[in-house]
């Protein structure tokens, strides 16, 4: 049996590509308030879990321990891709951090966005750890352990002292227990979280309303971090791509991970929704999360315009003609 289909893509009067995914969300009663599919079906975070993972550092105010910009600290949170505000953000954090590139465990690579990328392929330019999109979160991981006095080796490790913090963070934000989430390896290496998608939509609901933290230190640091993610949201992905959109609407904390997980929050409405696509598509998050927005009756209509004009519902071909359309035919089911 299928998912329910989140996105078709139709080129003349054929489909051509169908997305199918889980949509869920939560309010401050914490209880499901709407969905598409199985809400409990496990998920990972993949790079959603970046400012979850952050709280530690912004704990321990190392963002104002170094004096840290706005741009430089949200790198922390961030899927940075390559553009050149990145790299000198990055290096005069690393700089004022006192850290070394190779301690790094995520691997060298080039710049993610195509343009920067060229631009290092035609001056024949090396691959830089620094560069790797999740290169802001291990720079913000090794000062966590300077400032605590640990080893930087095996930082990445599920065993290292600061990967036991962060599975304690994410299943007191999610309120799912530490024994029912699911362990694993990410991209750059550290480890990735599974839990079910409406534990997902509760952590963001955290980042999003604060007040609904327990701990006045964890409370604090996400107020502070999430305001940085909205001062500088360029920082947590580039222009023109999602999170920076929504992030620059600062009633909205939002952060995307790989094979098509989105999370946000939304501060005045204290509500959050969690999304996976199951083709891994990062491409119709836009058309998604509009439609989204739209069913929610979101007050910014800006936020959604500016999502459309990212991502059109018109499918244009290379002459910049109009072949085909996007269609996000989901309607979201109220919970009883």
């Amino acid at each position: 049996m299928g998912h329910p289909v989140l996105v078709n893509e139709r080129r003349g009067n054929i489909i051509e590509n169908i997305h199918e995914g889980i949509i869920c969300g939560v309010t401050d009663n914490r209880e499901l308030a709407f969905h598409i599919g199985d809400a409990n079906t496990y998920v990972y975070y993949r790079s959603a879990a970046k400012p979850l993972q952050a709280i530690p550092l912004f704990k321990e105010n190392i963002d104002k321990k170094y004096r840290l910009t706005d741009q430089e600290a949200a790198l922390f949170t961030a899927s940075q891709r390559g553009e050149d505000y990145h790299l000198k953000a990055l290096e005069s954090a690393l700089e004022k951090l006192g850290l070394d590139e190779n301690d790094l465990c995520c691997p060298p690579s080039y710049p993610l966005n195509e343009k920067p990328k060229e631009q290092y392929l035609n001056h024949n330019l090396s691959r830089r750890r620094l560069l790797h999109n999740c290169s802001g979160k291990h720079l913000g991981f090794l000062a966590w352990c300077k400032e605590k006095g640990m080893s930087k080796s095996g930082y990445w490790d599920i065993n290292h002292p600061l990967q036991t913090l962060i599975h304690h963070t994410l299943s007191e934000l999610s309120e799912c227990p530490k024994e029912s989430i699911k362990i694993a390896v990410d991209g750059c290496g550290v480890p990735v979280f599974a839990l079910p998608l409406k534990h997902m939509a509760l952590s963001y609901l955290k980042l999003a309303c604060p007040d609904l933290i327990k701990d006045t230190e964890t409370r604090e640091a996400v107020r502070r971090m999430t305001a940085i993610m909205n001062h500088a949201p360029e920082m947590v992905a580039s222009h023109q791509f999602i999170c920076t959109e929504l992030l620059k609407d600062d009633n909205i904390v939002a952060k995307g991970g790989a094979q098509g997980v989105y999370c946000l929050g939304l501060k005045k409405e204290r509500t959050a929704v969690a999304l996976k696509v199951y083709s891994g598509s990062e491409a119709v998050w836009p058309n998604i999360i509009a439609r989204v927005l739209e069913q929610l009756d979101y007050e910014n209509k800006k936020t959604i315009n500016r999502l459309k004009q990212l991502k059109p519902n018109k499918i244009i071909n290379d002459s910049g003609w109009v072949v085909g359309q996007i269609e996000t035919p989901f309607k979201l089911n109220k919970a009883i």
